[in-house]
């Protein structure tokens, strides 16, 4: 007789963004002439870039002859992608990464839900309330202890150390949800905790691309000794438009070891047994992201949503709401009004304003009370949806 894996039992139905999906498609069918403003998924918005778009061309046409022609991938990635990465995300901000500790992949998230397999079951897990799902729930499903960092108003939405000694610690910065940001000496106090207990860190950099700020690390191979404690995840989802092309990557350090076993080497058969690579195409569009014009056109990108979370921070503080993030991150995180519970909130929001956000009971039981926007709407829909709110609740 088959059994099956109890413990996705101990999960919700379903995803949080399907529920939000199927929440809307319902109101659509009964109200056709709406005219709805998605503020609520990450996805973004504005097409792919000049550079993007030709090398995908290029590589196409490689792929259409013979003499050029490329299939399965290398199990790490193409060099010419992880040099690139390897220069200009780390080697440039003084972080010591090579090229073969990153590790090509189809997006941050695939990697953040399956990076948990290298470790043992009977770890205990410690995440940031409120919380990007995909942590928890790849997790549970291993049928491992969570633990939950209380990140509130009152603290900044920041962790603060924990009584217990978790093995694992999930931090994200800029933060999914909160838009918080972490400083180079915060963050290099976690660093040092994992270093003292033995944990390792899983440090998910997003983000990275939307800091502006002075003092903000973009990566945590910036503080000292994060190479013995610590993974990072990236994207080019968020900052070059990737979210239909799917690219990422994962830096597992070859010092990183625990229980006798260097982590990399785990990662590395990981990777190598369950993966077949990223499209060869795909990787050549993201060695154009660190080409020169392309490094222009995704600066603009970024500051093209920036600015809108910009407008969206200001117009809700206008509007009275106790509202955070929208600096140096894409997300604006806000209080619910009248002190309603955020799935009340985001029906009364999609019911009097057409605005479709994220309730942050999504997001875990610290997120109740509070609601997610974000910037990655145009900018005509990103003013027209400030406004209507503002008539609405101002």
């Amino acid at each position: 007789m088959v059994t099956v894996n109890t413990n996705y039992a101990k999960l919700s139905e379903s995803y949080l963004f399907s529920t939000i999906a199927k929440k809307v498609n319902a109101y659509q069918e009964a109200h056709p002439e709406a005219d709805l403003i998605r503020m609520g998924i990450g996805d973004v918005t504005l097409p792919l870039t000049g550079s993007i778009i030709g090398a995908l061309h290029k590589a196409v046409d490689e792929m259409g002859d013979a003499q050029s022609f490329r299939g399965y991938a290398p199990d790490l990635g193409y060099a010419f992608l992880r040099e690139k990465i390897a220069e200009h995300d780390f080697q440039k901000r003084g972080c010591s990464v090579d090229a073969d500790e990153i590790f090509v992949s189809d997006g941050a998230k695939c990697d953040s839900g399956n990076i948990q397999e290298i470790f043992a079951t009977d770890n205990t897990i410690a995440v940031c309330d409120p919380v990007y799902p995909v942590y928890v729930d790849s997790n549970v499903m291993a049928g491992r202890k969570i633990m939950y960092l209380s990140c509130t108003e009152e603290n900044g939405f920041m962790p603060v150390f924990p009584k217990d000694v978790p093995d694992l610690i999930y931090l994200c910065f800029p933060n999914n949800p909160t838009g918080s940001v972490i400083t180079k000496a915060e963050l290099q106090k976690w660093v040092d905790y994992a270093n003292e207990h033995g944990s390792v860190i899983i440090y998910d950099a997003a983000y990275e691309a939307y800091i502006r700020t002075e003092g903000i690390p973009h990566s945590i191979y910036e503080c000292k000794d994060a190479r013995n404690c610590a993974i990072e995840l990236h994207s080019f989802s968020k900052n070059a438009g990737f979210t239909g092309l799917r690219l990422g990557y994962t830096v597992v350090p070859k010092d990183l070891k625990r229980d006798g076993v260097f982590l990399h080497k785990l990662w590395a058969r990981r990777h190598a047994t369950k993966y077949n690579g990223a499209p060869y195409i795909v990787q050549r569009a993201g060695e154009a992201v660190y080409s020169e014009d392309g490094a222009r056109e995704i600066r603009g990108l970024v500051d093209y949503y920036l600015q809108n979370a910009k407008t969206i921070l200001t117009g809700l503080r206008e509007a009275g709401f106790t509202v955070s993030g929208g600096t140096d991150a894409p997300y604006v995180w806000l209080k619910c009004a009248d002190q309603k519970d955020s799935w009340e909130f985001f029906d009364e929001l999609l019911e009097n304003a057409g605005v479709i956000g994220t309730p942050g009971a999504g997001f875990g039981a610290g997120g109740e009370g509070y609601f997610r926007l974000t910037g990655f709407s145009s900018h005509e829909n990103t003013l027209e949806a400030v406004r209507r709110i503002k008539e609405h609740y101002a």
